[in-house]
């Protein structure tokens, strides 16, 4: 069932709408899949598309509701613009909004209560344009206890707890883990596209999730043991030294060497490498950049430093 969570009048008889499929059957508990915050992230997109065929084809299978919420930003999405364009403003900055605020903040409010209750909300972003990430979920070590157990069932590659300092209380996650509905945010592919094995792969953890609730009776592939990247744990980042064109080496999720290529800088006209971007310790390459332009100081890449692989 398809229904208007918020429809407001904008000028030129254009209407602003947020909407979710309710798939629900039989009692049982509520799960919410939350995606398009950001217009330029649509990796969201297959994943519900995916899990509305599923649920749609085996309704028998489902004991509880499941809600859908492919496009929350539906004008980012509709120009491929990371924030609400006309507002220049980044949505998942304007948590958890106001009654009595202007439009952008009104309709957080909206989406903060809507959502408000669930038993388990995922809210999927990609990555920008410029980097590539794996299958990841990023949660901030204030929420470890509550979201942990509820992240290793999920089929993510990789966990990554930041420390405390780098909470932003403004993002939807945060409101809603504040008060105690469980949110996971999910990291994954680039911007402006859809990964396939990543999306399916999402999909199967988050029925894997549904399963370990109680929610789903259908057969559920095995999920993968994640990698865990605690607070304390040491990332390192890879800049570029100088400006040229990237070719990346070595993929996301690789395991690297200390002093490893992962990729280089060139001249195109001169026909010269200018840099050499090698690993500084031994770890696992979860981000890889995408976008072949870069300046100094662009990111290239980070590395989770694997203690087990600095020999």
């Amino acid at each position: 069932m398809i229904e208007d969570i918020v429809s407001l009048h904008l000028p030129v008889e254009e209407t602003f709408r947020i909407r979710k499929n309710v798939i629900r059957h039989g009692e049982g508990k509520r799960l919410c899949v939350v995606t398009g915050i950001h217009g330029d992230e649509l990796e969201g997109q297959y994943v519900c598309f995916l899990l509305a065929r599923i649920l749609n084809q085996q309704p028998e299978l489902l004991h509880g509701s499941v809600e859908i919420y492919p496009a929350v930003n539906p004008l980012g999405i509709d120009s491929i613009q990371r924030g609400i364009p006309g507002f220049d403003l980044d949505m998942n900055r304007t948590f958890p909004g106001s009654d009595s605020g202007v439009m952008t903040e009104f309709v957080a409010k909206k989406l903060v209560a809507d959502a408000a209750g669930a038993d388990a909300v995922f809210d999927i972003h990609a990555s920008n344009i410029f980097l590539t990430e794996v299958p990841q979920i990023r949660i901030n070590e204030l929420h470890r206890e509550m979201l942990l157990p509820l992240a290793r069932q999920a089929n993510m590659d990789f966990i990554w707890i930041h420390g405390a300092s780098t909470v932003l209380e403004s993002t939807f996650a945060y409101s809603l883990n504040s008060i105690g509905t469980p949110c996971l945010v999910v990291e994954m592919g680039v911007g402006m596209r859809m990964t396939e094995k990543y999306g399916q792969q999402l999909t199967n953890g988050i029925l894997h999730v549904m399963k370990t609730m109680g929610m789903w009776d259908g057969d559920v592939p095995p999920v993968s043991e994640p990698v865990l990247c605690d607070a304390e744990d040491e990332v390192i980042f890879l800049n570029a030294s100088c400006s040229g064109m990237f070719m990346k080496t070595k993929e996301q999720g690789s395991l690297v060497k200390k002093g490893e290529t992962v990729g280089y800088v060139f001249h195109p006209l001169r026909g010269e490498v200018l840099e050499y971007v090698t690993a500084e310790k031994s770890g696992l390459l979860f981000t890889i950049r995408e976008y072949p332009l870069v300046e100094e100081g662009s990111l290239i890449g980070r590395i989770l430093v694997r203690e087990d692989m600095q020999k």
